[in-house]
């Protein structure tokens, strides 16, 4: 039996990135440790109901229901704002846990400061990764490329002094890339199917724990209607729901195939009257409770975002993936590669091609027994009890 212990959480106000984490929290909770959840205060009743403490702090970054396009279209347009929430939000959080030092940091990989206060207090930090994680070679390969031409551009030598001599000033002189993309030590929330050369992933500093999902009932529940055939849900999760033309495609695409029944979530950027007249088989929400649709549905239209993926994985649900942006490219070409899944890129995604690949899907019996085969291996990475015993492992009075 383990000590109780103070184990401190840090993530950002996003969806995808405090969601996979809440039932490692939850465990951790019932296992009798104190978890403090350092987070903005749009989340803090969520981070409650898992019984861990909110340690609040003020944000810079964009929030969920904000317009996506706030966080600009380059490189350094995505990256900059995360150093820059994270230099403000660091003596919010030294406050915050003055005089309140935990035993152990957990960390989502956005939250820079998460590191820098591990270092300053010599306590063990684990990241948590809700998406891929970097193997043997990535930086040649995948990184390098991407850098190469933002490197040569002020802004972008600019970015890179900055971040340097906030690391220094905190006492840490790692390269801000190995800072950002190295952990010590991560536990990865997403099936290693999903996982890019996951042969090349190093395994004594990566854990891969698969999909830790609890009982999702708080979010509600979804009836399948009588009378539906088949089910499609179709969502671009929380951050990239602003496609009004997309969305009018999908009704296209499925509301006059007899038998079927459409779930069309838009988030809050559209208004359902820019869809115009849908017919009675089309159920349009701003929101759904995603698991419970998905484990009655016939087909999962997504952006292929890792929460999402894997949840059509757990699900057994065949997927079109249209990626919108970031990891969910490469998560589309591994679906696909799974053979579980068509990539359908976002400009091609019209009536006609997402009807055809739909039809090819959901009666293929070898998309079937391929989505229950990486089902079955999924259920064997052991979820949310192994991710709390590996964090428990690390605490200082085990090591």
């Amino acid at each position: 039996m383990t000590s109780p212990a103070h184990i401190a959480m840090f993530s950002i106000a996003a969806h995808g990135h405090v969601n996979p984490s809440l039932e490692v929290i939850r465990e951790l909770v019932a296992r009798g440790h104190r978890v403090t959840y350092a987070i903005p205060p749009l989340f803090a009743d969520k981070i409650a109901e898992t019984g861990a403490e909110p340690k609040l702090w003020n944000t810079t970054l964009p929030g969920p229901d904000d317009d996506p396009e706030a966080w600009g279209t380059t490189l350094l347009d995505n990256v900059e704002p995360f150093l820059n929430d994270a230099i403000q939000a660091l003596p919010q959080l030294i406050e915050a846990y003055e005089g309140d030092t935990p035993d152990l940091v957990l960390h989502d990989i956005t939250s820079y400061p998460a590191r820098v206060l591990g270092h300053r207090w010599g306590v063990p930090v684990i990241s948590l990764s809700p998406n891929l994680v970097a193997w043997d070679g990535y930086e040649k390969e995948i990184a390098g490329p991407m850098w190469e031409e933002p490197k040569k551009t002020e802004r972008g030598r600019a970015y890179y002094a900055r971040f340097h001599a906030w690391l220094e000033e905190n006492g840490i002189t790692r390269h801000p890339d190995d800072f950002v993309g190295r952990p010590d030590r991560s536990l990865v929330l997403i099936p290693k199917a999903l996982q890019p050369h996951a042969d090349r992933v190093d395994e004594r500093v990566y854990s891969f724990v698969g999909a830790c999902q609890g009982d999702r009932g708080a979010e509600g529940d979804w009836q399948r209607p009588a009378g539906a055939e088949k089910v499609v849900l179709v969502s671009l999760g929380s951050s990239f729901t602003k496609q009004p033309d997309f969305y009018r495609e999908c009704v296209r695409a499925f509301a006059d195939l007899p038998g079927w029944h459409l779930v069309l979530q838009i988030g809050r950027q559209v208004d359902p009257a820019e869809l115009g007249d849908v017919p009675e088989n089309v159920e349009v929400r701003p929101w759904v409770p995603q698991l419970a649709v998905l484990k009655q549905a016939d087909l999962f239209v997504t952006h292929a975002g890792a929460g999402g993926s894997q949840e059509g994985l757990a699900t057994a649900t065949p997927m079109i993936a249209v990626p919108q942006a970031v990891d969910q490219f490469g998560n589309a070409e591994m679906l696909q590669a799974l053979g579980v899944a068509r990539h359908v890129p976002a400009g091609e995604a019209t009536a006609e091609v997402l009807r055809t690949a739909a039809l090819a899907l959901v009666d293929d019996p070898e998309v079937a027994r391929r989505l229950k085969g990486v089902r079955s291996g999924m259920a064997e990475e052991g979820g949310t009890r192994r991710a709390a015993d590996l964090i428990e492992a690390e605490l200082p009075a085990r090591r």
